[in-house]
C-alpha cells in the first residue's frame, strides 16, 4: 500500500533528508587516496549522532541477507554495484566509490546515494558517473502528477541505454516514508505510462545504477549483500529521495556544493 504523505510530514522528511546530505558530503571530502571504508563509516556515524538520527541501513536484515548489515553506509568499490559492507579496504588512486547512506529522524527516513572518483580520474569513469547523475535528473523531472511509475522507469532507462550502459534487473528505486523501504516498486528501466500514477504526496527514492560495459549482468558477493559485475566492469549509483508535490518535484536529500 503506498502512503500519501501531507506537507508536515513531507518537511519532517526534508530534516532526514538533510542529515543524509550532510553524511554523504563529509564521506565525499574525507574519501583520499589511503582512507579506509571503515573510516568513512565511522564519518557518516558521527555525522548521524550529532543530529541526533539513526540509521536504517545498521542492523537491517531483509529475506535475501545471510546477516544483519553491519554498517550506517554502502561502500561500492569500482566493479561493486550496490550494496558494499564497508571494510578495511583502503582507496588507491583512481577508485570508483560509490556510498549509499540513509537517516531516520523523528520517526522518518532519508535515502541517497552518490558516486565519485578518489585520486586521478579515469574519463571513461567520469562519463559513467556523470550518465548516473544524469538519469538520475531525468528521473526526477518524471516524478510530477500525471505521471506514472513507468515514465520515471522510462526516463532513467532511456539516459543509460542511450549511453550504452547496462541496467542490473531487479534493482531499483522504492517508495519512502516511516520506513526506508515502502511501496511503490519504481524500476530504472520501463515503458512510459504504464504502471501507478503519480499523485501529491507520494515520496520515492529514485536510483540508477548503471554497469560500464553494457551488460546487465551482476552476482552476489561471498558476504551475502555485494553486487559485483559478471564481467569486472566499473558500476556507478546515484539517488535522491524525492517528493512528488503539485508543485514539482522536491528533492529531500540535496547535498552542499563540494
Amino acid at each position: 500500500m503506498v502512503e500519501l504523505k501531507t506537507d508536515a510530514s513531507i518537511d519532517a522528511m526534508h530534516a532526514a533528508g538533510r542529515v543524509v546530505g550532510r553524511a554523504l558530503t563529509a564521506v565525499r571530502h574525507a574519501a583520499r587516496v589511503g582512507v579506509s571504508l571503515l573510516e568513512l563509516d565511522e564519518i557518516a556515524r558521527e555525522v548521524l549522532r550529532e543530529a541526533g538520527a539513526s540509521s536504517p541501513f545498521l542492523g537491517y536484515r531483509p529475506s535475501f541477507a545471510p546477516t544483519p548489515f553491519p554498517a550506517v553506509i554502502c561502500a561500492s568499490v569500482n566493479d561493486a554495484i550496490v550494496h558494499g559492507i564497508p571494510t578495511r579496504y583502503r582507496l588507491r588512486d583512481g577508485d570508483l566509490l560509490s556510498v549509499d547512506c540513509g537517516a531516520e529522524l523523528d520517526g522518518w527516513a532519508g535515502d541517497s546515494a552518490v558516486s565519485f572518483v578518489v585520486g586521478r580520474p579515469r574519463p571513461a569513469d567520469l562519463r559513467l558517473v556523470d550518465t548516473a547523475e544524469r538519469a538520475l535528473a531525468a528521473g526526477i523531472e518524471a516524478a510530477v502528477p500525471g505521471n506514472r511509475i513507468g515514465d520515471i522507469a522510462h526516463a532513467v532507462g532511456s539516459v543509460c541505454r542511450t549511453a550504452g550502459y547496462g541496467i542490473p534487473q531487479g534493482f531499483g528505486g522504492h517508495g519512502v516514508g516511516r520506513r526506508m523501504h515502502e511501496d511503490p516498486e519504481v524500476p530504472n528501466e520501463g515503458r512510459p505510462g504504464r504502471g501507478l500514477p503519480l499523485r501529491p504526496g507520494m515520496v520515492l527514492a529514485i536510483e540508477p545504477m548503471l554497469i560500464a560495459s553494457g551488460r546487465d549482468h551482476y552476482y552476489e558477493a561471498d558476504d551475502g549483500w555485494t553486487l559485483r559485475t559478471t564481467d569486472g566492469s566499473r558500476a556507478a549509483h546515484a539517488e535522491h529521495t524525492v517528493a512528488v508535490t503539485e508543485s514539482g518535484p522536491r528533492v529531500l536529500t540535496a547535498r552542499e556544493a563540494l
